[in-house]
Parts: C-alpha cells; sequence; structure tokens
C-alpha cells in the first residue's frame, strides 16, 4: 500500500530517514510531505514510532478535476460502503492549492454531499458528519487539476503526544522538538541540555529518542482503530513491543529562568515517564555551572515576537557565555530573530530553515572549541564520516 507522512517544511529529510530505518518501501521526500510503502503493520508502525510526522494518510483515489463536479464525481465513485459503516460519522479536511477549485469549502461540501448520496442511493440512509469526534477522518488534497482523496489514519495530529498535562504561553510543537534534536546529529553518547526549557517539550523528546521509546505509546487513540479492516492484535503486540528501547546512560539537563515554566515542565516530564534521566532546575543560564563536556545543546530562545525580552541583550551574553564556558560544546540554536543571532558574535557552522508556527525561523549550529582552533579543524576532519544519518539507522534498525 501507498501512504503520505506530512511534516513541516525543513523536517523531511530526517522524516525520509526515520522511514528507511522503519523499513519503508520506495522513501520519497515531497514539499512538507513523505511518500512511502509498507503493509498494514508498517502503517501501524508509522504512527507509533514516527517522531516528525504530522499524520499519516493513506491514499485511495487520484484523479483530475476541471471545476468542483469534477470533485463531487470523484468522490462519488469511490466504494464508501468498504470503508465505513452508515452508523460512523466523518469528517473532511482539505488543502487546496488550485485556481480550478479555488473555493475550498465549496469542494468540501461536494465531496460531502458525494458521500451522502453514495450511502443514500446504495443503503437508503446517509451517514452524519461530526466536528468534533469522527470516527472516520478523509483528506481531500487538490494541487492543480489534481484531486487525491486519502484516509487520514492519525486522526488528532501525531504532535499530540499525550504527555503534555501543562503548557507555556509559547511552548513549542513536539514534531518540531523531535526535529530539532535529529537535526542535531545527537548520539545520544554524551549529555544534553536545553537551559531555556520552557514547558520541557525539547527536553522530553530527546529522552525519549535517547531510549528509543515509540512517541506514539501516550496516544489513546488513532483513526485506524475505527477503520473496518482494524488489526487489534497486531496494533497490541506492536504497542507492548520494548525490544527497540535501549539504556540512556548520560544526563539530559534543562532549566528556565521562570520559575512557572520549570513547574509546568516538571508536571510534563514526569506524565512522559522521562524523569530519571532530566535534571530540571530553575537557573538562569549565563549563570550556570556548565556540565562536564562534551556536551549537546539544543534550544528556543525568546523571540522578542510572542514573548518580550531584551533580545540584543539576551543574544549577546548567550554568545558570551558558550564561548567562555562551554568548550567543546555543540550548540543549536533555533530562532527567527536574525539581529539576535548576528550579536552572538559567533559564526555558525551550519544553518537550516524551519518554521515554528507561523514564524520563519533558522536552526542554527555552533561549535564551541577549546585550544587552538587548528588542533579543532584536525579533529573535525577526522569525524568527518561520522554523520548523524549512521547513528540514526543503527538506531532504529529493526
Amino acid at each position: 500500500m501507498n501512504f503520505t507522512a506530512k511534516t513541516f517544511a525543513g523536517l523531511e529529510g530526517v522524516l525520509s530517514e526515520e522511514l528507511k530505518a522503519l523499513g519503508a518501501k520506495d522513501v520519497e521526500a515531497v514539499r512538507r510531505a513523505v511518500n512511502f510503502s509498507g503493509d498494514k503493520r508498517m502503517l501501524y508502525r508509522a504512527n507509533l514510532c514516527l517522531r516528525t510526522a504530522l499524520r499519516v494518510l493513506k491514499p485511495i483515489k487520484t484523479f483530475d478535476v476541471k471545476s468542483a463536479d469534477d470533485v463531487y464525481s470523484g468522490v462519488k465513485s469511490i466504494k464508501w460502503d468498504e470503508i465505513m459503516s452508515l452508523d460512523q460519522t466523518f469528517l473532511i479536511e482539505q488543502t487546496i492549492y488550485s485556481d480550478v477549485v479555488a473555493n475550498s469549502r465549496f469542494a468540501v461540501y461536494k465531496a460531502k454531499d458525494a458521500i451522502a448520496d453514495y450511502f443514500s442511493e446504495k443503503c437508503g440512509k446517509r451517514p452524519n458528519v461530526s466536528i468534533a469526534n469522527p470516527n472516520i477522518f478523509i483528506n481531500l488534497y487538490i494541487a492543480g487539476n489534481k484531486c487525491t482523496v486519502s484516509l487520514d489514519s492519525s486522526g488528532e495530529p501525531l504532535y499530540r503526544r499525550g504527555y503534555r498535562v501543562a503548557q507555556t504561553p509559547a511552548p513549542m510543537n513536539e514534531v518540531l522538538a523531535a526535529g530539532l534534536v535529529l537535526l542535531s546529529g545527537w548520539d545520544t553518547k554524551s549529555d544534553f541540555m536545553d537551559p531555556m526549557c520552557g514547558s520541557g517539550t525539547i527536553a522530553i523528546e530527546a529522552a525519549l529518542y535517547a531510549c528509543n521509546i515509540a512517541p506514539g505509546i501516550f496516544r489513546k487513540h488513532f483513526a485506524f482503530e475505527d477503520w473496518k479492516d482494524f488489526d487489534a492484535e497486531l496494533l497490541e503486540e506492536l504497542y507492548n513491543d520494548d525490544s527497540q528501547e535501549r539504556e540512556f546512560k548520560h544526563k539530559i539537563y534543562a532549566s528556565d529562568i521562570n520559575k512557572g515554566a520549570v513547574e509546568v515542565a516538571r508536571q510534563n516530564i514526569a506524565a512522559a515517564s522521562v524523569s530519571k534521566y532530566i535534571e530540571l532546575t530553575t537557573a538562569d543560564f549565563l549563570k550556570l555551572t556548565p556540565p562536564v563536556s562534551p556536551l549537546c545543546i539544543i534550544t528556543n530562545p525568546p523571540y522578542g515576537e510572542r514573548l518580550k525580552a531584551d533580545i540584543e541583550n539576551l543574544y549577546s551574553a548567550m554568545g558570551t557565555t558558550l564561548k567562555h564556558n562551554y568548550a567543546d560544546t555543540v550548540c543549536h540554536i533555533i530562532s527567527s530573530n536574525e539581529e539576535g543571532f548576528n550579536k552572538i558574535g559567533l559564526k555558525p557552522s551550519k544553518k537550516i530553515r524551519l518554521y515554528n508556527g507561523e514564524l520563519e525561523c533558522e536552526l542554527r549550529t555552533y561549535r564551541i572549541f577549546g585550544g587552538k582552533f587548528r588542533d579543532f579543524k584536525k579533529s573535525e576532519n577526522q569525524n568527518k564520516s561520522h554523520t548523524p544519518k549512521k547513528h540514526f539507522e543503527k538506531h532504529f534498525k529493526k
């Protein structure tokens, strides 16, 4: 079967590597998504194990459209009685990039009518639409003159892991946090740190990755559990399989200057059952005693958008602190504030464009070295073959 895993812009590469490590076939990265193929086991594992997927779709029909009427006829041609029952409710969500069918609401209206008329003509009764709690999630994607109808196997987006019991005013999406961890290339063989942890999302995702705990185990329900061909025994088998989990022998340090944020993080860390791996404190990053290096830092400082702060002074102080206190450290900072980045005063070795919500951001990597620069470059050249991909495939190999 063919599937599509949706993700955020900039995370297509790491999502592709995740799918390959799970054993998916025909993996192809496209804009904000990755196409792949596999069996029912792969579909269930994708929902349980993928860290950087927002949802997993199962395309059921693609057809040409020249107007909204073509949406109606194309959707109606699908054998819906083989997919859902009359007593099940459904919801249609749409993504439309087309001048042919410019009115997205009208397109959805036509698709709803098509499903209702299909059952009315075949069974004499129409199924109901539910916005709050549907059984069947249907995705309508129109690009140009092509329409693809898919079943959404996830239902609620996969970033809703289930461990977030409290949040700060500007929490980071769990999928983005996991993406930062994977993009960093952290091999889990050193300590990890988020000195501006907020609600604790980056630290939690780092702990789940370090222990290879599937993020989907916190979920109470996936949409595919309401499908006619749902295999409860298979899901139970996959859910209870902890054979791929591993022992993490290092430490994750999380801190924030805001006491309220630390308390929120504490609740979320406990809900994710990773408290023993994360040392949480209320502290100012600029005054922290650094852990023993080597160390991987990933942090999401204030941007000056939703949270107010003296951005220029903060970023300047961060750069000074990193330079003088964190030798032999790789630091990854995500921000949308270009002026703030410039104040750091360190040259990034890598820049990756990402989005945090609607904000266009960059993830910048800073390699802080101690001693002479030529010795650092010599060591770096010797380790060039040591890539995140190799670590990633090793950790997720079946």
